[in-house]
């Protein structure tokens, strides 16, 4: 250890000073500045954060301090940079839990609506304008929502039933959903 780490301990040094011998490479130093802001930054990131991520992102926020100590300005005060990353990680980890929670609520409306397509679907009680609407899409959308929306067979069995790619089957099903859709609903009926 380094006489200049030593003395931090001993004779409390600066931030400044602190500052200098992290960019030395000395590790002891870093370790107290994060002793010294680490409440800090916990209670400011506990405001924005999960409390279950709390410990993480702390460490996320002195991970990113301490690569970047070495290109810190001389001009610049060590609280107000540290806390600026921590804003930065808390505003970071607040959208990347909105755009998680944005994903699930669209699956939740997809399936939602797949799900009311085929209860709808399953609920026409006239056979025959089931069977005129099958006869207004192609045999290979045909056998594919037959199959899996008026047969229950899943979407992997399909692609082995037929000998096509899972991705093949999918957009199958989506097409014929969409003109069989178009066609109930010029026949009055809506889903």
């Amino acid at each position: 250890m380094q006489e200049t780490t030593a003395n931090a301990f001993s004779n409390p040094l600066s931030d400044v000073a602190l500052i200098k011998a992290c960019q030395l490479g000395e590790t002891d130093a870093f370790r107290e500045l994060y002793r010294r802001h680490q409440k800090s930054v916990r209670a400011m990131l506990q405001h924005l954060c999960d409390p279950a991520m709390l410990e993480d992102l702390v460490q996320e926020v002195f991970i990113k301090a301490w690569k970047g100590i070495p290109k810190m300005r001389g001009s610049a005060q060590f609280s107000t940079w540290l806390y600026r990353i921590a804003w930065n990680v808390g505003a970071d980890y607040r959208r990347s839990m909105a755009q998680q929670r944005q994903r699930i609520q669209q699956q939740e409306i997809m399936y939602s609506a797949m799900d009311g397509f085929i209860n709808a679907l399953q609920q026409i009680h006239h056979q025959d304008l089931v069977s005129r609407g099958l006869q207004e899409i192609s045999s290979d959308h045909a056998i594919v929502i037959i199959l899996h929306d008026l047969q229950d067979i899943p979407q992997a069995e399909i692609a082995e039933i037929l000998k096509i790619p899972i991705g093949t089957v999918k957009s199958r099903l989506f097409n014929a959903r969409q003109t069989l859709r178009q066609f109930f609903h010029q026949e009055g009926v809506s889903l």
